[in-house]
């Protein structure tokens, strides 16, 4: 009797999965050719066949607000400082919600982690609660309370708190998953109530990648912010449809409001991303 050759074998398994991979691959590639033929067709309806004719006019309007900028181009920097507290009232809100919706994503994510739960039993359903919590988008939950509140940054900063407690949350008790629970146990030995084990006991080991994720979600929360102002929450995206509201003539105010929220963007992303890189660096030694 021969017996089989283990390299062969070997081989007819890699092939195998290699044929396996390339038919899941060509069937997704299928099913998102098909998605998208499918979705232009239905813009083409819902626009009255005008989507698909409109296409090569798509750069028409940017080519519009460049060209009107470059021709009142001295104007520019005026135009950059009177938008500033738009711009500031933009970044307020970006940063109250980070900093509220980080407060509640801390308490679900402690009450949905194993080990750390307050009621065990519950974990399922705080899980549940921010699960829905990430899946209602901002804007939703800002149109629903600037009908009820009226417009401002206060319905904005509700709105973007809850989706960030949601998001941040099932980060947060990931990270919770590998905390050290000695110190958890050493101070329920002493007495200590739930929140004071979480406090001295958990909060000291996460507070660095807690920091890191708070940090990336600002970034998110400035561009929310900015795409709430459109619907009525103040900042500078009020600022921006205001302005593309108008027209030709005020074009060159929009591409100042576009430069100086990019700007911002940039400037943001470059600090929180040196401050991680530092947090990350220091947790790893």
């Amino acid at each position: 009797m021969i017996a089989s050759d283990p390299s062969a074998d070997i081989r007819g398994d890699y092939l195998r999965l290699t044929r396996q991979k390339r038919l899941y691959g060509g069937l997704v590639l299928a099913i998102f050719l098909l998605l998208m033929i499918s979705g232009f067709s239905v813009a083409e309806g819902r626009n009255a066949g005008g989507f698909i004719s409109g296409l090569p006019q798509i750069l028409d309007f940017p080519a519009m607000v460049f060209s009107e900028a470059w021709e009142k181009r001295a104007q520019l920097p005026g135009h950059l400082v009177h938008y500033v507290p738009a711009l500031l009232e933009t970044l307020n809100i970006a940063a109250v919600a980070t900093i509220l919706g980080t407060g509640l994503a801390m308490v679900l994510s402690m009450l949905s982690t194993r080990g750390l739960a307050l009621w065990p039993r519950a974990i399922p359903l705080f899980r549940r609660v921010m699960d829905v919590m990430r899946a209602v988008p901002e804007i939703v939950i800002a149109l629903v309370l600037i009908f009820v509140m009226g417009g401002g940054p206060v319905p904005a900063v509700i709105a973007i708190a809850f989706h960030t407690g949601g998001a941040l949350g099932k980060l947060f008790s990931e990270v919770n998953e590998n905390a050290d629970l000695k110190p958890v146990e050493g101070l329920a030995s002493v007495g200590a109530g739930w929140a004071q084990r979480m406090w001295l006991g958990v909060v000291p080991q996460v507070s660095p990648n807690y920091f890191s994720y708070a940090l990336l979600r600002f970034e998110i929360n400035i561009r929310a912010s900015a795409i709430l102002g459109f619907v009525g929450a103040g900042g500078i995206g009020y600022e921006l449809k205001n302005t593309m509201s108008w027209g030709q003539g005020k074009f060159d105010e929009a591409a100042a409001i576009f430069l100086l929220l990019f700007l911002t963007i940039v400037a943001v992303d470059q600090v929180s991303g040196y401050v991680r890189h530092h947090l990350t660096r220091q947790g790893g030694h």
